[in-house]
């Protein structure tokens, strides 16, 4: 069999998509990994800050130019808007992604390799922001549903029978179950509610022009990690969120 006849048992090579394009990225085994090197839980701001570093170095360093990326517990959400690096190329996005945000946390925490897998998610432009919607609303479940668990396993149950018991709750009941334990719910870190977002900041410095001979100020760009933020389905939240995104 000649090495072009293997090329053609490539089937999804050519597999292609166009912006915009969410590439989602979700660690792999991620709560045993936690338990193991003993993170705090149920959210441990070391791995946090890890997780929005990793994103944060897939925009200074990986080529790949990304617009804005939203991230909570293991999970990075990160929006291609204009353009896609690799022509598009499906198996290149969900494979050089995830390996950099899995490379470069695996650096950052010094532990054992970690893995994430990827999805890519083509949208409307208008899908964007409620898209993002979307994804911070289950940071916000994943929230209470993670201080409920923590609660009942402190109270002396197995994570398994606090599983099982959590099945029957509904939020307003985990809720009331936090705050008998002294955890307002409403008062935890907005970043553990509401995620981290990451993307670039335009802003303005003194500059000089030699060719004038005068100090001007210039137009600049960088990145940054806002923990800070507003719901995105209030209107507050979805003016910041228009303007990152451009639409």
């Amino acid at each position: 069999m000649s090495v072009s006849d293997f090329r053609d048992h490539e089937i999804y090579a050519d597999l292609r998509v166009t912006p915009p394009v969410i590439i989602r990225v979700d660690g792999r085994s991620f709560k045993n990994l936690l338990q193991r090197h003993g993170f705090e839980k149920p959210f441990d701001r070391r791995f946090a800050s890890a997780m929005a570093g990793a994103t944060e170095l897939l925009f200074q360093q990986s080529g790949l130019y990304p617009v804005v990326a939203y991230t909570f517990s293991d999970e990075v959400n990160i929006l291609f808007r204009d353009a896609l690096p690799f022509d598009g190329r499906i198996e290149k996005l969900v494979s050089v992604v995830p390996s950099s945000i899995s490379s470069a946390l695996t650096r950052s925490l010094k532990i054992a390799p970690i893995a994430f897998d990827g999805r890519v998610i083509p949208l409307h432009h208008e899908q964007i922001i409620e898209y993002l919607v979307w994804r911070q609303a289950e940071a916000w479940r994943n929230c209470i549903n993670g201080y409920g668990h923590y609660t009942l396993c402190s109270d002396g149950l197995s994570g398994e029978d606090a599983a099982s018991r959590m099945l029957g709750l509904r939020a307003s009941d985990i809720h009331e179950l936090c705050f008998q334990h002294g955890i307002n719910l409403g008062k935890v870190p907005l970043w553990q509610r509401r995620g981290v977002l990451v993307y670039w900041e335009e802003y303005t410095k003194p500059g000089y022009d030699p060719v004038r001979d005068i100090e001007v100020v210039v137009n600049r760009k960088r990145i940054t990690q806002n923990w800070d933020l507003p719901i995105f389905a209030s209107d507050e939240g979805g003016v910041m969120v228009r303007e990152l995104v451009g639409v």
